[in-house]
């Protein structure tokens, strides 16, 4: 009688094989639908981390934002920036408890956005650090957002564009008051959307205002 230590290990996948495999899981041929979707997830969730890291390296915001965590004691390792899968309502997530940042995968329409998206949640991560958010109170919640938008570049001019969002005066300041509106609503305890309108209009102007850490809005 054998021993598990003597049966033979299955033999490596030879390169062709490899390759016929992937190339099954790509198109859905001779697959199952829950083996393709596993596979596309993953492939969606590789692409997403690849391109983090390289952000965490070399975008200027990005570097700056994670320099100035560091220095508020809020460390932000790239283990602690997760690339998943979420509803396609957001392009990001921030939990406090736990410090993790979570990135959509596979919600971004390019790297410019990803790059907001990864800013627009450091933001949020920078403003629990220094001034400990209660994000129960819906005018803390509505200052960080209002904050959020404005310096991520989640409102520059060519994203409006594209969006077919866009007002020729004040454009900036209109769409940071709306996407904020549209956070603070879905906020557990905001009763309606009246509510989150005029939290957000209560807070605009003082929160608009306050660019830290970045000088100004870029």
């Amino acid at each position: 009688m054998s021993s598990p230590d003597s049966e033979p290990k299955p033999k490596p996948l030879s390169s062709f094989e490899r390759w016929r495999r992937n190339a099954m899981l790509a198109t859905g041929f001779g697959v199952t639908e829950d083996e393709r979707l596993e596979y596309l997830l993953d492939k969606t969730r590789q692409t997403c981390e690849e391109k983090k890291l390289r952000f965490m390296e070399r975008s200027p915001a990005v570097v700056f934002m994670l320099k100035h965590l560091r220095a508020a004691g809020c460390d932000l390792p790239p283990s602690n920036m997760i690339c998943g899968p979420c509803d396609r309502r957001s392009a990001g997530g921030f939990n406090p408890e736990k410090g993790v940042i979570v990135l959509c995968q596979g919600v971004f329409f390019g790297d410019a956005h990803m790059e907001n998206a990864m800013v627009h949640e450091m933001i949020h991560m920078f403003d629990q650090c220094r001034f400990k958010v209660d994000w129960t109170n819906l005018r803390h919640h509505a200052c960080s957002e209002i904050r959020a938008n404005s310096l991520s570049g989640d409102c520059r001019f060519s994203r409006e564009l594209r969006i077919g969002s866009l007002a020729f005066t004040k454009h900036h300041q209109d769409c940071v008051r709306r996407r904020a509106v549209t956070s603070v609503s879905r906020n557990f305890m905001c009763p309606d959307q009246a509510t989150a309108e005029r939290v957000v209009n209560e807070v605009f102007e003082s929160c608009f205002k306050d660019t830290r850490p970045f000088d100004e809005i870029y």
